[in-house]
């Protein structure tokens, strides 16, 4: 009697230190803390440069919808762009805005990420060409986040922001076009957010880009997947 009422102990006691653990390790401060470590660990490998390309899963309210319409685990990507010695994500959500690459990581699914490079970045990512991109993306810096995902310049989404800047600084297209009616609209979770943004007139023609099809693109080597 007491050894089972030892091991029910020992037993509870292990799946409290456990949970104890679990809520500490996914507390804000501590998912930051590792985010902060990570950086430094990609900027002294090298493996981190001026626009290089980075992925997650994001937490927002949309980003399950974007995955099941593009069959991708991603939904949400930006722009990495060294300052100084500190690296920052040039992202598009509300506003689009330059976020310490630290807290990008941190806020995203589980902080994993994916990062990806032109596989002739050397070649093409000089200094000069790094400013006139820096430039082109000044001209969103600030933009609201494009809801209804149109192909125009007023508002602006994660993907769209990233196409339009190298394409315009490089001209190099990261990711075919396509349009809105490329993808599975059919799952009750997308056609529920679809409902929200456009009503009964849902734009099937518009010219999109999604995350899934710039992380695809063939351009593009991954340098570190996490």
């Amino acid at each position: 009697m007491k050894r089972t009422i030892f091991i029910l102990g020992l037993l509870g006691l292990t799946i409290f230190c456990g949970l104890y653990a679990k809520r500490k390790f996914y507390t804000p401060k501590h998912r930051l803390d590792n985010a902060k470590k990570v950086v430094k660990q990609l900027a002294d490998n090298d493996e981190i440069k001026d626009g290089d390309l980075i992925f997650q899963t994001s937490l927002s309210e949309q980003s399950k919808a974007i995955q099941l319409a593009t069959k991708s685990k991603y939904s949400h990507c930006g722009l990495i762009y060294k300052n100084g010695d500190d690296f920052y994500v040039f992202e598009a959500i509300q506003p689009v805005k330059r976020t310490q690459l630290d807290q990008w990581i941190a806020r995203g699914q589980d902080g994993k990420y994916v990062i990806k490079r032109l596989k002739n970045a050397d070649q093409i990512l000089t200094p000069t060409t790094l400013t006139k991109m820096k430039q082109v993306g000044d001209q969103f810096n600030g933009k609201n986040y494009d809801l209804i995902f149109e192909w125009s310049d007023d508002k602006i989404y994660c993907s769209e922001l990233i196409w339009k800047i190298y394409q315009r600084a490089t001209g190099i297209e990261i990711g075919k076009l396509e349009k809105l009616s490329d993808f599975d609209l059919s799952n009750e979770a997308v056609k529920k957010k679809m409902k929200e943004r456009y009503g009964d007139k849902i734009p099937t023609n518009e010219i999109v880009i999604s995350p899934s099809t710039i992380f695809n693109s063939e351009l593009l080597t991954t340098v570190k997947a996490n």
